[in-house]
């Protein structure tokens, strides 16, 4: 049977509904519920969120309690659409974009019950007869859109014997005002980003599940044009989605994704330069996903993974890297690159291999991001080692500021996250504003707003080396004058050094925050020599006279509505400048011995800094380290026991009897003993 997609869509004069192209205008209810019942040539799958169509879920829906964001609240009959029972506008948000709807057709499907098809359709029909289109804002219509066409899958497209029993009459109007919503998206399209690309996704659905519309052909048209558009300007040169959200970076993927993926299924051809967008964002998936599954969340985002999306990725355009990626192995073939930069967003993903075991660390680097989803973390990073993450990006728990405490300003501040906070203020000015207009808030409410420019970062150096890998950010905020720079680094693919600089004109307030995950809390002890043991990591720091540190009670979200308590290290220093020296091991089984004391340093014109000695046990061998991280001093040469550097750091290796065995540093550095040079293993810059 030809596709309804080939059928020559010109109008006729044929009297009956003129939504729809002349061979279909003239049917009536009957008719026209039978059409789409029959086999139409359409070919597309619903796309369901697993939390949202939890049977319990669907279960307490049918007795009118709706669950939302960890919060519910009992609707009575008739629903009062147009009134938000939550402080939360989120909830309401949830509502009104019914993702339910096909979660109640999952249901009638196992179970054979028409009370679910009755609750659909009484929803539906009661939300048609009260709400104007476009209400609260056009991003919610357009995933509406998606969820009444996935649910008519189930009841209708793929009910064939017509068991479900919809009511044609309902069946009509429903169509009519999926009609009149995707004909309010085209009119009313969000000017860019996340939403605009949920909003193209809809039409271009609509446009393919319903050719028999007389609009069909336009709003595939018009879909694909403006995704084209969408993608070229919401994509970084680098792959990385402008908001610079992880999670927003996968959802605008997932619809662009979804696009392409029923263009292809329906014989439609799409503009040239899309596939090649596309890829590109899913190289920075493939990367930022972390060896276990899992991803950093960084600025408004849930700890999830995406493995589904690159795997449609990977079936989509055949990237063996994909492939291994998505299935952890189980496909496909270890990508070519072990590390990844991406310059635009200053996103840096260091790891020590692509094995689930392997280390992982997502380094933040880069501006704040488009929209209102950056949090004010630069500088900060997540670490994941053995299957889980331990250094934890805190999450985003709430978009509401109602209530006691303001939860939404906490978890997007600098002191939520693992970066240094300066005089307890976040590095971006974040104040209270009224909302005047009509939005998704109420006029009168309060919400915090942006009201000052973004810091300056800059990545000052990146090695991805043999020996050892390393990162060196800048930030400075115009919100105070400490300069903060942070210097990572990744020695033999087994333990990392966290260096941190401030420096600033006049005296400050400093802490540094390491976020432990929810696994920790309970799991966590802080010796008094600076050790912090945890599940799956040692923590150890210099322990200076001049600087407190505490194991601290915090706050991580995984999921949206839900935080759980989880301890965090979080060591303060005062002045004008500060200096903090931190080694994390991750391990698995049998903890390691991990012992780290400084050693002095001097300038040749009298400059005084200290070098880390670093004592670990790991698998049975011990390692005596050393670091020595310049921080910017400018001297000819630093001498280190009886050697003299010249050069902005250094990493060795002693033997037991204090024997230099190995010592790494950068291009253009000099290590001479009493007898001459000692050599150096050069590592290049990336």
């Amino acid at each position: 049977m030809s596709s309804v997609l080939d059928i020559v869509q010109a109008p006729a004069a044929v009297a009956g509904d003129a939504l729809f192209l002349a061979p279909w205008r003239a049917l009536d209810d009957a008719a026209l519920l039978a059409h789409y019942r029959s086999e139409r040539g359409v070919c597309f799958e619903p796309v369901v969120d697993p939390e949202e169509v939890r049977p319990e879920r669907i279960a307490a829906l049918m007795q009118g309690r709706f669950e939302f964001n960890g919060e519910t609240h009992t609707l009575a009959e008739p629903i009062e659409w147009l009134v938000n029972p939550s402080a939360d506008v989120e909830w309401h948000i949830l509502l009104h974009k019914f993702y339910y709807a096909p979660g109640l057709a999952m249901a009638w499907q196992r179970s054979g019950d028409r009370a679910h098809v009755q609750r659909w359709a009484g929803l539906i029909d009661g939300w048609m007869r009260s709400v104007p289109p476009g209400f609260i804002a056009a991003d919610v219509t357009g995933r509406r859109v998606q969820n009444w066409i996935y649910s008519l899958h189930g009841f209708v497209m793929h009910d064939r014997g017509g068991a479900a029993q919809v009511d044609a009459a309902f069946f009509r109007r429903l169509l009519r005002s999926l009609h009149e919503q995707v004909e309010f998206l085209c009119d009313h399209l969000t000017p860019k980003r996340n939403h605009r690309t949920l909003e193209l996704l809809a039409i271009f659905l609509a446009g393919v599940v319903f050719p028999e519309f007389e609009r069909a052909a336009h709003w595939r048209e018009f879909a694909l044009r403006e995704t084209l558009v969408n993608l070229h300007a919401d994509l970084l040169p680098d792959g990385v989605h402008c908001e610079l959200s992880t999670d927003y970076h996968h959802l605008a993927l997932r619809n662009w994704l979804q696009v392409r993926q029923l263009a292809a299924q329906n014989g439609v051809a799409v503009p040239g330069g899309m596939d090649a967008a596309l890829q590109r964002a899913l190289e920075f998936g493939m990367h930022v996903h972390q060896p276990h599954g899992g991803m950093p969340s960084f600025s408004d985002g849930d700890a999830r993974g995406f493995g589904p999306l690159l795997l449609q990725g990977a079936r989509l355009y055949g990237r063996e890297g994909l492939f291994f990626v998505a299935t952890q192995g189980a496909q496909g073939l270890m990508p070519a690159r072990r590390n990844a930069h991406f310059g635009a967003s200053g996103y840096h993903v260091l790891r020590s291999g692509w094995t689930r075991e392997a280390q992982h660390l997502v380094f933040d680097c880069g501006p704040l991001g488009e929209g209102n989803h950056g949090h004010f973390d630069a500088l900060s990073f997540e670490l994941a080692a053995h299957g889980r993450a331990l250094v934890v990006d805190p999450g985003r728990y709430t978009y509401s500021e109602a209530g006691e405490t303001n939860w939404r300003v906490h978890f997007r501040s600098t002191a939520a996250h693992n970066t240094v906070c300066v005089d307890g203020r976040s590095q971006t000015r974040y104040e209270p504003k009224a909302i005047k207009e009509a939005s998704r808030h109420a006029p009168g409410s309060v919400r915090h707003k942006i009201a000052g420019p973004a810091p300056d970062c800059t990545l000052i150096e990146c090695i991805d080396g043999a020996q050892l890998d390393l990162l060196h950010g800048r930030c400075a905020s115009h919100a105070y004058d400490a300069v903060h720079e942070r210097c990572i680094v990744f020695v033999d693919r087994r333990y990392w050094i966290v260096a941190d600089t401030l420096r600033a004109p006049g005296v400050h307030d400093y802490a540094l925050k390491f976020q432990l995950g929810a696994a920790a809390q309970g799991h966590t002890r802080l010796a008094d020599d600076g050790l912090l043991a945890s599940p799956g990591l040692l923590v150890a720091q210099a322990v200076r006279a001049d600087q407190r540190r505490e194991l601290a009670d915090s706050w991580v979200s995984a999921l949206y509505g839900h935080k759980q308590a989880a301890p965090a290290l979080v060591t303060q220093a005062q002045g004008a400048a500060a200096d903090f020296d931190t080694v994390l091991l991750p391990f698995q089984g049998e903890a390691p011995t991990l012992k780290l004391d400084e050693r002095p340093v001097l300038g040749d014109e009298g400059q005084v800094a200290s070098a880390l000695h670093i004592v670990l046990s790991i698998d049975g061998d011990e390692w005596h380290d050393g670091w020595f991280h310049a921080r910017g001093v400018e001297a000819n040469s630093w001498a280190l026991g009886g050697l003299s550097f010249q050069g902005r750091w250094l990493h060795w290796r002693c033997s037991a009897d204090g024997r230099i065995v190995r010592a790494v540093s950068h291009a253009g550095a000099t290590l001479r003993g009493p007898a001459g040079s000692v050599r150096l293993l050069i590592e290049e810059s990336a």
